[in-house]
């Protein structure tokens, strides 16, 4: 039984692994930002501790519903201050390991919903 189908629309995860992510047949080994309305840029963080707030205005400013924070091989929350700038816009955001991320930004940006996948893919596994 075929279960995928047979064209997406959204850019979506074709694979990943410690310290990457693959769209289509590209390999990206630094944290990224995905929009299922085919944004796609270089998220500057190479650490959970390098995070701020800043990182995530840029999430705000996408005109999304929800973002998807991938925190890495574990799960990590972002601190309250971090996600103000999702909250004064009512974007939602939910956390989870980068694996679980990736599978749920695809299943969401496929069905046509306004997603962002922020990708914190660190350089040094801690």
């Amino acid at each position: 039984m075929k279960i995928q189908p047979d064209f997406i629309s959204a850019q979506s995860i074709s694979g990943y692994g410690p310290g990457w992510v693959a769209i289509g047949h590209e390999k990206i080994r630094t944290s990224v930002v995905i929009g299922s309305g085919g944004e796609r840029f270089d998220w500057a963080c190479q650490r959970f501790e390098d995070l701020r707030p800043e990182h995530f205005a840029q999430l705000a400013d996408m005109g999304v519903e929800l973002v998807i924070f991938g925190s890495g091989n574990r799960i990590r929350f972002p601190q309250a201050e971090w996600i103000r700038p999702l909250i004064e816009k009512q974007i939602g955001i939910e956390t989870m390991d980068t694996q679980a991320a990736c599978r749920t930004y695809n299943i969401l940006a496929d069905q046509g919903r306004r997603v962002a996948l922020a990708l914190l893919l660190e350089t040094s596994q801690g």
